[in-house]
């Protein structure tokens, strides 16, 4: 269930997959910067920002549907962050800034979605170490993106679970008590299992840093 979530089609065959991954970094970051500092009177400029993050999305053989699933998640985060500035003039003024809130997070959602649906997540963090980012950092990375596995498959068992005796349908007050339950549940034994995880890491040599190949 996690890497059907989060690596779903970064496993592809595709050119962009087969880029280098410390040059699709340097490559998401320019475009990421250029959308940031491009001023809203050049906003045909932010929209070729998108629609060449939309490109590469293409070339990459992610479908339309995941790209539009995604920003149906992320947009309306977006919008009401950019209408906190009219809302503070009484909706007199501060629409422009409101847009460049939106094209730039537009535009840089576009390009880390590219990146992270073209590059495995253990190949990008390593790229990132390589490209010189602190390896304390790297290692927190790693370690949220294992423990967000962890979350996801005792969630997935959690599921299975409460589905297999659950006989008929529940009223709104036992769904959302159940659900109540559930993440509790779901909090104690993740992090149970997160301490297992690092007791058997440290019994394996783990010193606190990433290793890399090359190293």
């Amino acid at each position: 269930m996690a890497v059907e979530f989060l690596e779903r089609y970064s496993q592809g065959q595709s050119l962009c997959h087969r880029w280098p991954a410390r040059a699709k970094i340097v490559l998401t970051l320019l475009v990421i910067a250029t959308g940031t500092l491009l001023p809203l009177e050049y906003w045909p400029a932010s929209g070729c920002l998108a629609g060449l993050a939309l490109v590469g999305l293409s070339v990459a053989d992610i479908p339309l549907g995941y790209i539009g699933r995604r920003l149906a998640l992320f947009l309306p985060l977006v919008l009401m962050t950019a209408l906190a500035a009219p809302l503070s003039r009484g909706f007199m003024g501060a629409w422009d800034t409101a847009a460049v809130i939106v094209l730039r997070s537009t535009v840089a959602f576009l390009a880390a979605l590219w990146l992270v649906s073209t590059t495995p997540l253990e190949t990008l963090l390593a790229g990132l170490c390589r490209l010189g980012m602190p390896r304390v950092f790297v290692s927190l990375l790693i370690f949220t993106l294992r423990y967000l596995y962890v979350l996801f498959d005792e969630l997935a068992r959690m599921k299975t679970a409460q589905r297999a005796r659950t006989f008929q349908r529940q009223s709104t007050w036992r769904s959302w008590l159940g659900t109540t339950q559930l993440v509790g549940m779901l909090l104690i034994r993740a992090l149970n299992r997160a301490e297992r995880i690092h007791a058997a890491m440290m019994s394996r040599g783990w010193r606190g840093r990433m290793e890399l190949l090359d190293d």
